[in-house]
């Protein structure tokens, strides 16, 4: 009896460690989260800050958007859903920086500054982006994907 619950929990914990995971899965405390994002067919890497906000994002990994251009420093896009709001808000950003605007549940990046502050409520910083923004300081729109990495 105690070897077959043995067989059967070695197995079960052997079929999570190697099954593949269907979605991305949120950091834990303390671990560095990667994303990949693919704009307009170049790829660049993000770090993500430890936030309930950026957990709740990375559970909607991957994704698939048409960022917008806005006011010639940002792209942003429509998540499908409002994301937990526990990260600290800001009312400055640095060029680079992946944000999420909650009043309109959207995620921007900054890839140029204008030196105007942002309107109350603020931004909630998700993280960086580890290089250049170059891809994203284009006109209009750009097709952006999102993966874990």
């Amino acid at each position: 009896m105690i070897r077959a619950i043995t067989s059967h929990l070695l197995a079960a914990a052997l079929a999570l460690t190697f099954a593949p995971a269907a979605r991305a899965q949120p950091q834990s405390a303390g671990q560095t989260m990667k994303l990949r994002l693919t704009i307009n067919g170049k790829a660049v890497s993000a770090t993500l800050v430890d936030s309930p906000t950026t957990r709740d994002f990375v559970a909607l990994l991957p994704l698939s958007l048409t960022m917008e251009d806005l006011f010639g420093r940002e792209k942003f896009a429509h998540l499908p859903r409002a994301l937990a709001e526990g990260g600290e808000r800001r009312r400055d950003y640095a060029i680079g920086d992946v944000i999420y605007w909650s009043p309109a549940r959207d995620v921007a990046i900054y890839y140029r500054h204008d030196g105007q502050p942002i309107p109350s409520p603020g931004i909630i910083v998700l993280g960086r982006i580890d290089g250049s923004v170059e891809a994203l300081d284009v006109p209009g729109s750009v097709k952006v994907t999102v993966a874990a990495e």
